[in-house]
């Protein structure tokens, strides 16, 4: 399908994505993630696109929020304020308070904050090809995906508070199981800039490449993936996101459901038939 602001491609079962709007370097506004949730429906519908490789046009894979109509917001709840001073309160209060009376339309920010949760629910594989800028919501997208590869080059940061804003995105229940609470206070109090080095020294990425070096390795894993039982990993991302918040006992009895569950598929069937024959298997995803 013809997108305006993504560029598609399906390879050996991979689908790569490309966010494309150099005007704005891929900055996430609301008509690209339209783009990409449908994308991402249709990928999930599809059964010969088993894996997501995400990534963005050079020299950006993502630069954050389209940020053109905040100046518009502000106008508009300026103009719908009753004038009058609020008494002072402090913001986890009122947070609390607000969010106790929210309404189902604003339970997420907008279209933009849904991709990383989109992404995050995808019953396969993903993942993200960082080649360059990762800012805001782009560093969420990147970390909703399952395996995150950098160029060197890759810049993360976590800039919210930077506009005088929070981490709207999911990165702040995504980081600090990642790289721990302090490590994620540091970058979400101070929205720094970390390179694909650092972000690899903290943990926040898998592996990194240089610069030139980035999609062969990418494009080689996603394909690898795709020619492995995905009905299996698709599971193993269950579980292991559900025994987060799981005793040990718990994710265990959980695991023999599942395990139950894939025995009955035919890569299983398929995975044990070319044992016996002494052959590699030749998984369908089913």
């Amino acid at each position: 399908m013809d997108y305006q602001f993504l560029k598609t491609e399906t390879r050996d079962n991979v689908l790569i994505i490309t966010m494309h709007d150099p005007a704005t370097r891929n900055a996430l506004g609301t008509e690209m993630a339209t783009e990409l949730m449908e994308e991402l429906d249709r990928f999930e519908d599809n059964p010969d696109q088993r894996v997501l490789l995400l990534t963005g046009t050079e020299p950006s894979f993502c630069s954050g929020a389209n940020v053109r109509g905040f100046g518009q917001r502000i106008q508009d709840q300026e103009e719908g304020s009753t004038g009058k001073e609020e008494p002072a309160e402090m913001p986890w209060g009122k947070m609390e308070a607000q969010y106790a009376h929210r309404q189902p339309k604003v339970e997420f920010g907008g279209q933009a904050s849904r991709v990383p949760l989109r992404i995050n629910k995808l019953q396969k594989p993903s993942i993200a090809a960082v080649n360059g800028h990762a800012m805001g919501v782009g560093m969420g997208v990147a970390l909703a995906c399952d395996i995150r590869f950098a160029s060197e080059k890759a810049s993360f940061s976590e800039a919210f508070s930077r506009m005088g804003l929070i981490p709207g995105d999911g990165s702040s229940w995504q980081l600090p199981r990642l790289i721990g609470m302090s490590n994620t206070l540091l970058l979400q109090y101070t929205g720094d800039r970390i390179d694909g080095n650092e972000a690899y020294r903290m943990g926040v990425v898998s592996k990194v490449f240089p610069a030139e070096g980035l999609m062969e390795p990418s494009i080689e894993l996603a394909t690898r993936l795709a020619n492995m039982p995905t009905q299996s990993m698709a599971l193993i991302k269950y579980l292991v996101h559900k025994s987060l918040d799981m005793s040990f006992e718990d994710s265990l009895a959980l695991a023999h459901v599942a395990q139950e569950q894939v025995r009955r598929t035919d890569d299983h069937k398929e995975a044990v038939q070319a044992f016996i024959e002494k052959r590699q298997p030749k998984f369908t995803g089913r």
